[in-house]
């Protein structure tokens, strides 16, 4: 099974009016192809802070200001 990402806008014009979504998941299992839109969300923390600016520099920063205010 093969499974891709791609942005709507690359798609046929046929195909793209029928998708609502900017981006489609493209699979394919035995021969058949398969489009799912991909419905993103406007959560900011969805995952672990995706999209929300917050860095692996910022969070380490946090945890060691965490240890400090603990005593550790």
């Amino acid at each position: 099974m093969t499974e891709m990402i791609l942005d709507t806008n690359t798609l046929p014009e046929p195909l793209y009016r029928l998708i609502s979504t900017k981006k489609v998941k493209v699979s394919e299992t035995n021969g058949v192809i398969n489009l799912t839109p991909i419905v993103e969300s406007d959560c900011p923390l969805l995952g672990i802070a995706a999209d929300c600016g917050f860095t692996v520099d910022d969070f380490l920063a946090r945890k060691r200001d965490e240890k400090v205010l603990e005593g550790d």
